[in-house]
């Protein structure tokens, strides 16, 4: 205590000499600047950031700016790579930044190229390192059949012909064409052919533009063999047109990729292949007087294995068809088919968008600064106003880069049979692009989206669900267009607020009726036949009542629908079953997902006992949400997840049920439930053949997966067997009601017609698809095929456990 006193005491003494003292008054009372001359801080110590993070950060950033040099960039780089050659974290991770980059940002393939050919002469060792790295990538992608990987790779390698001995690449691709090929003549519709084909084309341009020279002979031997097998047409051109056109009108003229690319590159090697397009960062500054070129070391090309048996990858590969829609305009602001340029910047931007896919800002960034990473003067000015293009000097281009990115977006959004990612990035995409740089890129979207809506007449039907006159009845597609649009707003809003937005005449598209968030419960009016039992049902359901208590009540809708006739007994009372559910779960699709939960396994029940019943699950749904259809596609769509509903009874109630003259099939809502019905099916069946063809899968897993791959692979047949089935009748005008009907000739059964037409269209795509894609997987591995016998017997005595137990499993796992 006493020790605790005498430190309180001197600390208060303390504290009134610092008080009192003149000298310490003096000091609080200063000048502040006097205090900053005595500063008296020790001096930072110069930050200098390590050599390795300076690289990366230079690299990554190279070519983005246009207010840097190139040249200037690349020999930067190159300079602190040899300078820094003790730098153990530089040099180990370069090598490995430099292959990262040619896979993730392919419009960047020429200037990292030129890095290494800068730092060639002054560290060979480097450069034979990153040739050897990248060669044995390459090697893995061939195996794994990853093309888009193999195509960026030998990008690459082309770029670097001028430091590679002998002939360089062009033994790697008379090897590839070799194994298109074989491909080619084992079968005339094979498409992993035409993709190798199409690789080495769109290599071709790069190994011209690069540093080497003398090479014409080589390029042009090689375009005479491709111009076998990229002229001729393949099967499923006709069925990915996006304009296929309709009745008298011949729709769009369809032009193959591959064919447009080998008739470019003619053209091309015609004109000494003068590539103007291609960027040619290797070209450096003329050198002082004095200097001297430095001599590049040459190296020899790594092996390269090209498969014997090449795989064709999980993608399916298949024949494309050019699509622009800046194509009608009175002024080019796209590159021309006549022009490689239209491929080159379309191929490498397309890249760009598909390998970014999961960041849609960085992927609009690179698409806003496109001009930066192709030749200078190969674009007019950012932003420039689409009227200006006229007063454009004759000789100049008048390609705009808003326009070129935003046509390689829509060419993805719109890709047939399907698009490589969910829609809902590409939209994503050009949000971002519009919110960067909306001067530049709303103009271009404008000037799109009227394009399509212009020729949605003879569009894919299936592309016309993919893009978001009144007087003209719903069988016009262009009404059939708006009508589904605004159904789309209103799931995103509230239908008050999209009626708001629209001009007068349109507003009635949009009926007070769709105000409601809740629709009615039907079984209130005292009118409806069952409304009691009904009611109660709710009532029952609402209080989470046991099967027991609901049994009695929807026994006596049975009973009086017997009494009074009906067909089904089941289906009044699984009609109000059904509304009691939707009505219950009307607040959010969580509300819905737990009632359907909770009441799964009467519903389930309920197609074992009638076909019949379990599609009018399907009529109940739709019939509660006629006004947001949206909506009732989105429970059906849950109902499926849960197996209550089956592919095939949706297929039936559409085109079969409600198919009538085929008004159903002009329906936005109706296309999205089938496809995506049909989607699930084809999906469960790639799950399956991917899951059986896995390396090293033992011969019991093998035989049960390719059992259940028959099973199931008969069942999708049979849908799309029933579809097309329904559609051609429509398509005919031989439906019953079509055929009774005496007004055949008019406008509005011909429309309806046309309608079948393009259903069918899309029907018979999808199947040729799938079966084209599981004939190449299942010829893929034949080898595995060993054993099957054995393991099917094995499966036939009833073995549960063991490997069959997990494959199973893989079955289950993921049912639609």
């Amino acid at each position: 205590m006493a020790a605790i006193e005498e430190a309180t005491t001197t600390a208060n003494d303390v504290l009134e000499a610092r008080r009192t003292s003149p000298d310490l008054i003096t000091s609080t009372n200063q000048d502040p600047a006097e205090d900053d001359e005595f500063d008296r801080r020790p001096p930072r110590r110069p930050f200098q950031e390590p050599a390795h993070l300076k690289v990366r950060k230079q690299l990554l950033a190279i070519a983005e700016s246009p207010l840097k040099k190139t040249d200037e960039e690349v020999q930067t780089i190159a300079n602190i790579v040899v300078e820094n050659d003790d730098d153990d974290d530089l040099q180990g991770n370069f090598s490995d930044l430099i292959l990262q980059l040619i896979v993730e940002q392919a419009l960047k393939i020429p200037f990292v190229a030129a890095v290494v050919l800068a730092l060639n002469p002054r560290k060979p060792e480097l450069a034979q390192e990153i040739l050897t790295k990248a060669t044995r990538l390459l090697n893995g992608y061939f195996r794994d059949g990853a093309w888009r990987e193999v195509k960026l790779l030998l990008r690459f390698l082309a770029c670097l012909q001028g430091i590679l001995e002998d002939e360089g690449v062009f033994p790697v691709l008379e090897e590839l064409f070799s194994r298109a090929a074989d491909l080619q003549a084992a079968s005339i519709d094979d498409s992993l052919g035409l993709a190798i084909v199409k690789i080495i084309l769109l290599t071709i341009p790069y190994l011209m533009a690069s540093s080497a020279s003398g090479f014409e002979a080589q390029a042009s031997t090689l375009l005479e063999k491709t111009d076998i097998i990229a002229s001729a047409p393949h099967a499923l051109e006709a069925l990915v047109d996006p304009y296929p056109g309709s009745g008298d009108d011949a729709g769009h003229e369809a032009q193959s990729i591959i064919g447009l690319l080998q008739k470019q590159l003619q053209a091309e090697a015609a004109q000494s292949w003068e590539l103007a397009c291609l960027p040619r960062p290797w070209r450096t500054a003329p050198l002082k007087d004095g200097d001297e070129p430095a001599t590049p070391t040459k190296h020899p090309l790594p092996p390269i294995k090209v498969p014997s048996s090449v795989p064709p990858g999980i993608r399916p590969q298949l024949p494309e068809i050019y699509f622009s829609v800046y194509a009608d305009q009175d002024v080019e602001t796209v590159p021309p088919t006549s022009s490689v340029a239209s491929l080159i910047l379309r191929d490498s931007l397309v890249d760009t968008i598909n390998t970014l896919d999961y960041n849609r800002n960085a992927t609009a960034k690179f698409l806003i600064d496109l001009d930066c990473y192709f030749a200078p003067e190969t674009f007019v000015k950012r932003a420039t106003p689409f009227d200006r293009l006229k007063e454009v000097e004759e000789g100049k281009s008048t390609w705009k880069p808003e326009d070129v990115a935003v046509d390689a977006v829509f060419s993805q959004l719109l890709q047939l049979p399907n698009a490589e990612h969910k829609l809902v990035y590409y939209h994503a995409v050009l949000t971002e692009s519009c919110k960067i740089a909306p001067a530049a890129i709303a103009p271009s979207l404008g000037r799109a989206i009227r394009y399509l809506y212009r020729n949605v007449d003879t569009m894919d039907l299936e592309l016309e669900y993919r893009v978001d006159d009144v007087e003209l009845p719903l069988a016009r597609p262009k009404k059939a267009f708006i009508v589904g649009a605004l159904e789309k707003e209103i799931r995103l809003s509230f239908a008050q607020r999209i009626r708001g937005t629209l001009p007068e005449p349109y507003q009635a598209l949009i009926p007070e009726a769709k105000d409601k968030d809740i629709p009615d419960f039907k079984y209130n009016s005292d009118q409806m036949p069952y409304a009691p039992q009904a009611r109660e049902i709710l009532r029952l359901i609402r209080a989470k009542a046991s099967d027991s208590e609901l049994d009695p009540h929807l026994s006596s809708i049975e009973s009086e629908a017997s009494v009074l006739g009906a067909e089904d007994p089941l289906v009044p009372s699984t009609d109000a079953f059904v509304t009691a559910i939707c009505f219950i779960g009307s607040k959010s699709l969580s509300h819905v997902l737990s009632c359907i939960e909770r009441c799964r396994d009467r519903l389930l029940a309920l197609g074992p006992q009638s076909e019949t019943a379990r599609r009018q699950i399907i009529t109940s749904v739709m019939e509660y949400w006629a006004e947001k259809p949206g909506v009732g596609v989105n429970v059906v769509d849950k109902l499926l997840n849960y197996t209550i509903l089956t592919p095939i009874s949706v297929l039936h109630w559409v085109l079969g049920d409600n198919i009538g003259k085929g008004k159903i099939l002009t329906q936005a809502h109706t296309f999205e439930m089938v496809a995506s019905t049909m989607h699930k099916v084809t999906n469960r069946v790639r799950q399956i053949v991917i899951a059986r063809d896995q390396t090293g899968l033992p011969a019991e897993q093998f035989a049960i997966l390719d059992e259940t791959l028959e099973k199931e692979r008969a069942q999708m047949k049979e849908l799309f067997a029933t579809a097309e089935e329904a559609l051609v009748g429509v398509a005919s005008g031989i439906v019953d009601e079509m055929a009774e009907s005496r007004n055949q000739d008019t406008d509005g059964e011909a429309l309806l017609r046309g309608w079948g037409e393009r259903w069918l269209r899309v029907v018979r795509r999808k199947n040729a698809v799938e079966e084209a894609w599981i004939a190449d997987m299942l010829a893929n591995r034949s080898q595995g095929m060993e054993g099957v016998e054995e393991a099917k017997d094995a499966v036939a005595n009833g073995s549960e456990n063991g490997p069959l137990g997990m494959a199973e499993e893989k079955i289950d796992d993921g049912i639609l």
